[in-house]
């Protein structure tokens, strides 16, 4: 999907990016020869993605090279409306904030609400050893006897859950303690 010319240009209006976004993506898979065995996107992934779902029983042999040009396609719209976000805010950098503001601007992205927070949540600059962020200021939560906190509580009186907290917590979890000192040890 390699193309001489950006997909967006800086300064370019969302509804002026859309229509000739779309109409580059027409005439690009019109003139496009698939290399099938060398695909943009790891197949096998794709199929075990397809495979999720318990209603498939079985995938036809071009269903998972459909499937990775479909994702490719949104892949690319996505970090273009991404750019434009970007671009106005007079910034050259991609920020998840960036992502996230880009699929609340259309409809037709609803379907990644529980993916993708909605309320910009900064992400986190250093997270600590109890998966709080480095902020000098204890994490919400029940202290254990040994002084250490428990996992935050993450529904507040009224039974609705902190988006904030569960957002640190899943960042806790995804950067486990000890993963960035491996990653900072010179080899």
């Amino acid at each position: 999907m390699s193309s001489s010319k950006p997909f967006v240009q800086p300064g370019q209006p969302l509804n002026d990016f859309l229509q000739t976004f779309w109409q580059r993506m027409v005439d690009a898979a019109e003139q496009e020869t698939p290399d099938y065995r060398h695909p943009p996107l790891p197949l096998a992934r794709i199929k075990k993605v397809m495979k999720s779902d318990p209603d498939v029983k079985m995938i036809a042999a071009d269903a998972p090279i459909l499937f990775c040009k479909a994702c490719e396609i949104f892949i690319s719209e996505i970090t273009a409306r991404a750019f434009i976000i970007a671009d106005s805010n007079k910034r050259r950098t991609l920020s998840r904030s960036d992502i996230a503001k880009a699929l609340s601007k259309s409809d037709q992205f609803d379907f990644l609400i529980d993916i993708v927070p909605r309320d910009e949540l900064p992400f986190p600059a250093s997270v600590g050893p109890n998966g709080a962020k480095k902020t000098g200021i204890p994490a919400k939560g029940k202290q254990k006897s040994d002084g250490q906190p428990t996992s935050p509580d993450l529904t507040e009186t009224n039974g609705n859950t902190n988006s904030k907290e569960v957002y640190d917590q899943l960042e806790s979890l995804l950067n486990p303690v000890g993963a960035t000192e491996r990653n900072n040890i010179p080899s």
